[in-house]
């Protein structure tokens, strides 16, 4: 079901507030369930997006739920979770447990790590798992418990020790067990007592390290039986699990409109806490509320795709020409007339120019901000449009490590995320986070590989589903065998990584 809910104004806030109070649990995804002071996110966030684009479907209703109810019968805490780490401890595989678990062990950077958390909360939802986060200090008071009555936060006695030390290659991989003769892949052969108490899968972006045959059907069978997984990712694998014939029906029935895994999944489990919260509310009540529209910017530049700040500027600049992004400005010879603003895949005219427009930028580095700003300030805006330019933060580097520089990070996905359009960089899972939490398509900054500007400056995106950037190279039976029929319907190339995959409909 698609359907679209209008941005509102400052001076309509209550009245929108009322009116889309129905939605407060965002069409049955949320439970009402928590203490509201605890996480005013979770009941305050519908007011500040601009778009509902996908309500879930009754069956994805359905599996969360069961989920809920398995995760509180199996968390820390319960019986059953001290009988499955029992039994870890003993070093042993020796006997089938009610509970089995995923636990999501963080890699990289933000943006990477909530796209990896989605996918593993998917994987959770196919095989009946129950997700546990491995929460380092970076990661500390950045989100709400997503589940009532319970927590999902891995104990500090779990069994396994130096979690954050493990690496991309350790001995317990299982492309290790397999190497070693430690673990069969054959199913006839895997029973219970054959397979190794845990199991650490690494899914991420080097292919070197990549548990690749985890893809595999008859993999997939061997692994049910292990009452531990330990997942190592950095990448949005669920176009990866849709190319899988076991998973790709049951896909299809908890997201009939595929690009909506992201969006739907993301306004679900990710909700700050109240101190990220009130970053995020206060800038937007004093910056944002009062303008119309709201345009988002992010600019991401690689180390491989390094550019000049002029010909990044530049880019920006012909992308908003090419897509009608940015507000023209008077003596701007170069830009196309009308006064069309394009938002979301639909077009917005008649006067639009007129309305007050907020630009907010977000990217490391403050000259992008700067000049824009300047641009707005020493010309005026065709059509009498009130265009006022915001950037948060201008960190100047990337520092995951840091659990503040995640807080800023956080807030300004979230900013993004109440954009009316979207502009973001070609392979930035920051960007690809902000575009499914605002259910927006983007337009996307291509990348100027080998430090090359792109003939090309940007292109919109047919689909608002992250791309995984890297799928595995397998071969196997029952991954990737529909290639003509409903896969190649469903997955596609990537319009910022041809390598990559991303699910679209």
């Amino acid at each position: 079901m698609l359907f679209h809910t209008p941005g509102f104004t400052n001076a309509s806030h209550a009245s929108a507030t009322s009116a889309t109070k129905a939605d407060e649990f965002l069409g049955g995804l949320l439970l009402p369930s928590f203490d509201r002071n605890s996480c005013l996110s979770r009941y305050e966030s519908h007011q500040y997006y601009r778009f509902s684009p996908y309500a879930p479907s009754s069956y994805l209703l359905r599996k969360l739920r069961e989920y809920e109810a398995r995760h509180k019968k199996c968390a820390p805490g319960t019986p059953l979770y001290a009988k499955s780490v029992s039994q870890l401890r003993s070093g042993r595989g020796t006997e089938a447990m009610e509970c089995n678990y995923l636990v999501w062990l963080p890699y990289n950077g933000l943006g990477n790590r909530m796209l990896s958390l989605i996918s593993t909360f998917v994987y959770a939802l196919l095989t009946n798992r129950v997700v546990l986060l491995h929460s380092p200090a970076d990661f500390d008071d950045l989100f709400c418990e997503p589940f009532p009555d319970t927590t999902w936060v891995l104990p500090p006695d779990f069994p396994v020790e130096n979690l954050s030390q493990l690496g991309l290659n350790p001995d317990q991989s299982y492309r290790n067990l397999l190497d070693r003769k430690k673990m069969s892949n054959d199913p006839a052969n895997a029973t219970v007592r054959s397979v190794p108490p845990y199991v650490f899968l690494n899914l991420g972006h080097e292919h070197r390290f990549m548990d690749k045959l985890f893809f595999c059907g008859d993999d997939q069978v061997v692994l049910d039986k292990v009452n531990w997984l330990l997942v190592f990712s950095d990448l949005y694998i669920v176009p990866t699990l849709y190319s899988m014939a076991r998973f790709k029906d049951e896909l299809r029935l908890m997201f009939p409109e595929k690009e909506s895994v992201a969006h739907l999944l993301g306004r679900y489990l990710f909700h700050p806490t109240n101190s990220v919260w009130g970053l995020i509310t206060r800038y937007y009540h004093s910056y944002l509320a009062q303008a119309e529209q709201i345009i988002g910017i992010q600019i991401r530049m690689f180390p491989f795709g390094t550019i000049p700040v002029d010909d990044m500027y530049n880019q920006i600049l012909s992308c908003s020409r090419q897509e009608h992004i940015l507000p023209t400005v008077e003596g701007d010879q170069e830009a196309e007339t009308g006064n069309n603003l394009t938002m979301n895949g639909t077009t917005r005219s008649g006067g639009a120019d007129s309305k007050s427009k907020a630009i907010l930028i977000a990217s490391l580095y403050a000259d992008y901000y700067e000049r824009l700003r300047l641009t707005y300030y020493e010309h005026a805006a065709k059509g009498g449009a009130r265009v006022s330019v915001f950037q948060p933060s201008h960190e100047g580097v990337q520092a995951t490590e840091r659990r503040a520089h995640n807080q800023k990070a956080l807030s300004e996905i979230y900013l993004l995320g109440f954009s009316d359009a979207l502009v973001t960089s070609g392979m930035s899972t920051f960007g690809y986070v902000s575009s499914s939490l605002a259910g927006v398509r983007p337009t996307i900054l291509l990348t100027a590989h080998r430090h090359k500007v792109p003939a090309t400056p940007c292109v919109r995106a047919v689909s608002m589903e992250p791309c995984n950037l890297t799928p595995p190279r397998v071969r196997c039976p029952g991954y990737a065998e529909d290639k003509q029929g409903d896969l190649a319907q469903h997955v596609k190339r990537c319009e910022d990584e041809p390598i990559g995959v991303k699910l679209f409909d």
